[in-house]
């Protein structure tokens, strides 16, 4: 496969350096990817061509896939990201391999950061990542942000459509507009989402916050997807309670509904003779934390419309996706190396707020303005 880009692609792809991430001269930029995609692969290729016209240090980096989304990258993208300096200690303290596995313990946990903090001038200024698996939910990403200050891109499952697709968006309008649902969402305490296919389901959001992702990480710390779009946030573990009737898996429409059966937070039992409820029922029964509903997010991108790549479905607007599995990277305590988003279309969404009151966000995938 030879990917080949016309004016407005490489424009976009630009503009990824030039608008999304403002990168600056004497900034050290990583792009890296992973084997499992021929075309994810080109495209990294391709996007750290460009970006070496906006910086002097630009490294690219391939390394085997893992597998599945959610799981932390190999030892040798932590010595690229955060220097040989972090690689050597985590190594010499017999960290590295708890670290990989998301099984620190507290005083662990404590002794990787110390380390880190120690060296984070080592560490990469922007990380581009065109891997397949996303590394969006790892620990790897979230030092890198909270500890280093890194500006992270994080791009699973990209591929070329997307560029004059969802990456086309107006960036400022859509961050107003996700801006707007934020806001709303922030006041209320419980939510509860139905769509038509029979998906229903509520939960608590008390004590967390939910959070956007705007596709601008101009300041130190920041991360997004892109392309971007969306509010989302981590449900109050043990609250959850209903059902999710899955008609897409991430990549393709399924051939018959798949039915997750909810209750006190986790996935008591899944339902459906498709292929991927076999698939699912394996990785729910590896770790009990893979059951946990990890998030709710809720679509603001108006140029995304793809329904067969969960990247870009998951910010369609007017759609809402959940997913299973690790929330410790956006507010929640489920620490586990599985993260899977489903999207869900034509939802409406209910706020409930702590005096009672009621308010619709969303009816039928759209927009409801009324109180």
């Amino acid at each position: 496969m030879n990917i080949i880009m016309d004016d407005r692609d490489c424009k976009t792809v630009e503009n990824i350096f030039r608008t999304n991430l403002a990168v600056k001269k004497r900034e050290r930029v990583i792009v890296f990817t992973d084997d499992y995609s021929t075309e994810t692969g080109e495209i990294a290729r391709l996007v750290a061509e460009t970006g070496a016209k906006f910086t002097c240090d630009m490294r690219y980096v391939e390394y085997p896939n893992t597998g599945c989304h959610g799981v932390e990258p190999p030892e040798g993208m932590w010595a690229e990201a955060f220097g040989e300096g972090v690689y050597g200690k985590l190594r010499e303290k017999k960290l590295l391999r708890p670290l990989l596995a998301k099984k620190t313990t507290g005083p662990q946990a404590r002794e990787v950061e110390r380390i880190i903090r120690a060296h984070k001038g080592e560490a990469a200024d922007v990380v581009i990542a065109l891997s397949y698996f996303s590394t969006t939910h790892t620990r790897f990403r979230e030092m890198l942000n909270r500890i280093c200050g890194a500006r992270y891109a994080s791009m699973p499952l990209f591929d070329a459509p997307m560029l004059a697709g969802a990456m086309t968006v107006n960036w400022k309008k859509m961050l107003e507009r996700t801006k707007r649902i934020a806001n709303l969402v922030n006041k209320c305490e419980g939510i509860e989402i139905s769509t038509p296919n029979g998906t229903s389901i509520s939960f608590s959001k008390r004590g967390r916050e939910a959070r956007m992702d705007t596709g601008i990480i101009t300041r130190p710390g920041q991360y997004s997807n892109l392309p971007a779009g969306e509010v989302y946030l981590a449900p109050l573990e043990g609250t959850a309670n209903g059902r999710l009737v899955l008609e897409w898996a991430p990549t393709r429409k399924l051939k018959k509904p798949v039915t997750l059966h909810i209750e006190k937070g986790v996935v008591r039992t899944i339902e459906g003779t498709e292929e991927y409820a076999g698939y699912l029922k394996k990785k729910l029964s590896e770790r009990d934390e893979n059951r946990n509903i990890a998030e709710l997010g809720i679509g603001t991108n108006n140029r995304a419309s793809r329904p067969d790549n969960i990247l870009e479905s998951e910010k369609i607007s007017g759609t809402v996706h959940i997913a299973l599995g690790d929330n410790s990277s956006f507010g929640g305590k489920v620490r586990t190396s599985f993260h899977q988003d489903f999207v869900f279309f034509r939802p409406s969404v209910k706020l409930i707020f702590k005096n009672g009151r009621e308010r619709s966000l969303l009816k039928n995938g759209r927009i409801f303005s009324g109180r």
